[in-house]
């Protein structure tokens, strides 16, 4: 099984992008950030015409979050608990039975997968930032309860996090940006050493490998990226993961996103 992360910036805006990439990489599964859309506006229809199932939690104008899935959802939960009074749409969950799982095996054949736009956090010296490492408190006290249901669990998205130099083309350049905060860095270290494996990381520890590019300063051109796109998993996924990978090309397409998919696969056997 194959499972991608891409923040598209904008889904009506990259549709055509989307559509092209979605044939040629052929995912089973797909989280999407930035979708910019309520849920009624989403484009549905061409995605469900390939096959997928789509689930959104949306707001007009910004943020939002979609999974398409080829296989039924078993439930789908919106929002990440722990603030009643955060409208924002970062965070969707959902439940996939997964296709030829032993019955007997970590999980029980149930895939839980999550969507989420984390909070980019500048200017630092704002509430914005407060606002990220509240939300990344909220997040590693779900995912603590999530990870004793002993599941595979996956968490995809932009956390708007960049976790170590080698993540990084210009170090110096980001000390100061929230994406590379000290604060920042190890809320993303306590969340992972809740016992989550990166899985890019895990199957590559090389240099120069970027999920990010801006749109200004020849970003792209130079590649001064960064890597904030990031899988995790909880043991019982870790020990399925077959290969991860980034699909670069994706930032050179006409009308681009500034970030590109992040994939990996899955046994499901």
């Amino acid at each position: 099984m194959k499972i991608a992360t891409w923040n598209i910036n904008g889904v009506k805006a990259r549709l055509h992008g989307l559509i092209a990439w979605l044939k040629a990489a052929g995912p089973d599964i797909v989280c999407l950030q930035e979708i910019k859309s309520v849920d009624e506006g989403f484009p549905r229809e061409p995605l469900e015409a390939l096959g997928y199932n789509v689930a959104t939690h949306g707001q007009k104008g910004f943020n939002g979050v979609a999974i398409l899935s080829r296989l039924p959802f078993d439930e789908t939960i919106s929002r990440l608990p722990g603030d009643e009074e955060d409208g924002q749409a970062r965070y969707l969950e959902a439940v996939i039975s997964l296709p030829g799982a032993h019955a007997g095996r970590a999980g029980g054949g149930a895939l839980r997968i999550a969507s989420l736009y984390l909070p980019n956090g500048n200017p630092v010296d704002s509430d914005k930032f407060a606002y990220k490492l509240a939300w990344m408190a909220r997040l590693e006290a779900h995912v603590r309860a999530l990870l004793r249901l002993e599941e595979v669990l996956v968490l995809a998205g932009d956390y708007n996090v960049i976790p170590a130099p080698e993540d990084v083309h210009d170090p110096a350049a980001w000390a100061d940006d929230a994406l590379f905060r000290p604060e920042s860095r190890a809320a993303f270290r306590r969340l992972v050493h809740l016992g989550l494996t990166d899985a890019l990381r895990a199957t590559d520890d090389s240099p120069g490998l970027y999920t990010f590019w801006d749109y200004q300063g020849g970003a792209w051109r130079r590649n001064n990226g960064i890597r904030i796109d990031h899988m995790l998993l909880s043991p019982q996924a870790a020990d399925r993961l077959e290969a991860a990978g980034i699909d670069k090309q994706t930032r050179g397409w006409e009308k681009p996103s500034d970030h590109v998919p992040v994939w990996m696969t899955i046994d499901t056997a």
